[in-house]
């Protein structure tokens, strides 16, 4: 059925006279008593008028359309006659439906199927439809990862609809260009030529050329969840996973809507879990997989590899313990197939609400071991915190540049009256920080650098007098345990002719002090070669 239907076939049954969508406004169903009803709770923004006009116009007033003028023409809904109006001034679309005066004399066009109105009292919820003609395939629910990892669109609650994922052609050639490139993300922006990012760097798909609006929103309902669809429809913004079976690897998904239009941006998940080895992973980061408690941390900028070095970490407890684990993510990425421990992995919005509300149902779950994708608020910091301290081994991230801010990250979301007990609570419970950033890697790809910060008595009793500033000193001194600083991990990183030195220096947080080890360790480069950011 057309996109306007679901809005058409509430005008009669309600009295209505006049049906009108104007951009960035409520659809507004004038009554026959003269009052205003809103028929929608949320605006609809200028793309989607657009969009419900493109699709009921007739063929032989498409052009016309196109050129910039208005059009006017019948329109049947079933039994029931509209006259429509659709208007462009100065580029935005206006849309006046009206109950047609003699039925009679409109002429049907071929006969369609229409299906129940999906609507939610008091008020109608639009949920888009392709437009008629689209090539979508028949959606069919979403393939396993592997034959041992089903997709996490598995059996539900009733209360929400089972997701279905289905694929669109052109989605299907824009991944596979994805993967020959060789590319970690997709950009797709409306009016825009799709765009690949390739070690750090943004290439632009030349051969798909510039995607309209229309062609986004088609692709983009054909490969989404109907949760994530419906919640795109309803904030204008989408965040799911999908598996591309024929690229043998699944992507994170994230829709959302700017002023040109509708867009999303995919990153790669490989199906194989990643190999410590490759990653480069020091033996003591690789020992976390055998604490038996405590919090562990693994923090970095957005896209620097945090997701994936957690995967590593977690498959290694998988192979060693005969644990229970369980990971709360949104959404999931990596899929664990079960080798000696048990996992359940639950996605945020499918399987639970909320971080909070998932991490306070794992306490009764039974679970040895809890990641949690994203620490973003007090709630689920102070959780995590408390379920490390009653003896769970609990992985978290957090979007911090280093391992001295995380910990004042952690301590500031709270209230300065509860400060001092959460810095005693963090001495006890915290026992590593791994703060990492990505580097372009010489000769192509990109490589970790990993901050390391093992939690001794001595950084401990640091942390509960709020002595952070010393904590670097102590670091200096205990890489004995594990210790190291950012800077000394970009200085060995160029030492072994991975990582230029410019690269590593626009990627340290302490620029005067990379410069000094660099000096120290006899590596010369010029800082006028590139950006100087004091």
């Amino acid at each position: 059925m057309a996109q306007l239907d679901k809005l058409l076939q509430h005008v009669i049954p309600r009295g209505g006279r006049r049906l009108v969508l104007e951009p960035d406004k409520q659809p507004i169903l004038e009554l026959a008593s003269g009052d205003m009803t809103p028929l929608l709770p949320n605006a609809l923004p200028a793309v989607m008028v657009d969009v419900l006009a493109s699709d009921i116009i007739p063929a032989h007033q498409k052009s016309s359309w196109q050129m910039g003028s208005g059009v006017t023409f019948e329109y049947r809904l079933g039994d029931q006659g509209f006259r429509i109006q659709c208007m462009k001034d100065g580029g935005t679309v206006k849309i006046v439906a009206e109950p047609a005066a003699s039925q009679g004399k409109l002429t049907p066009p071929p006969p369609r199927r229409l299906e129940p109105a999906s609507i939610s009292a008091p008020a109608p919820r639009i949920e888009l439809d392709l437009p008629k003609g689209s090539p979508q395939a028949p959606a069919k629910p979403g393939a396993a990862a592997s034959a041992q990892a089903p997709s996490p669109s598995g059996v539900r609650p009733s209360r929400r609809p089972t997701p279905k994922q289905g694929h669109h052609p052109l989605a299907t050639k824009l991944f596979q260009a994805l993967l020959e490139a060789k590319g970690s993300d997709l950009h797709c922006s409306s009016f825009e030529c799709p765009i690949v990012r390739v070690s750090g760097d943004m290439k632009d798909l030349e051969d798909f050329g510039i995607l309209s609006d229309q062609q986004l929103l088609e692709l983009m309902e054909g490969v989404a969840t109907e949760e994530g669809w419906r919640q795109f429809c309803e904030t204008n913004d989408a965040d799911f996973a999908y598996a591309f079976e024929e690229g043998g690897c699944r992507l994170r998904m994230n829709y959302f809507l700017d002023r040109v239009g509708p867009g999303f941006v995919c990153r790669v998940i490989p199906n194989e879990i990643p190999d410590p080895d490759k990653l480069g992973l020091p033996d003591p980061v690789r020992r976390l997989a055998g604490l038996q408690k405590g919090l562990v941390l693994v923090t970095g900028p957005t896209g620097s590899g945090k997701s994936t070095t957690l995967a590593a970490i977690i498959d290694l407890a998988n192979r060693q313990r005969h644990d229970h684990i369980l990971t709360l993510e949104d959404p999931i990425e990596f899929v664990h197939p079960r080798k000696k421990c048990l996992i359940n992995q639950r996605e945020v919005h499918t399987h639970t609400d909320s971080f909070k509300s998932g991490l306070r149902a794992a306490l009764r779950e039974d679970p040895d071991i809890i990641l949690v994708g994203e620490m973003r608020d007090l709630e689920t910091i102070s959780l995590a915190l408390e379920t490390a301290i009653t003896g769970h081994l609990v992985f978290g991230t957090l979007h911090t540049n280093n391992a001295i801010s995380t910990i004042d990250r952690v301590v500031d979301q709270f209230p300065a009256d509860r400060q001092q007990q959460i810095r005693v609570m963090l001495a006890d419970a915290l026992k590593c920080v791994v703060s990492q950033t990505l580097l372009k890697r010489i000769g192509g790809g990109r490589v970790a650098a990993l901050e390391t910060l093992f939690i001794s008595p001595a950084i401990a009793n640091l942390i509960r007098e709020g002595k952070n500033f010393q904590i670097p000193s102590a670091m200096q001194t205990g890489r004995q345990y594990g210790q190291r600083l950012m800077n000394d991990a970009l200085v060995d990183l160029i030492k072994a002719k991975q990582v230029e030195p410019m690269e590593g220096y626009l990627k340290c947080p302490d620029k005067e002090s990379f410069v000094q080890a660099c000096k120290r360790a006899g590596i010369a480069f010029d800082l006028r070669l590139g950006e100087v950011d004091s």
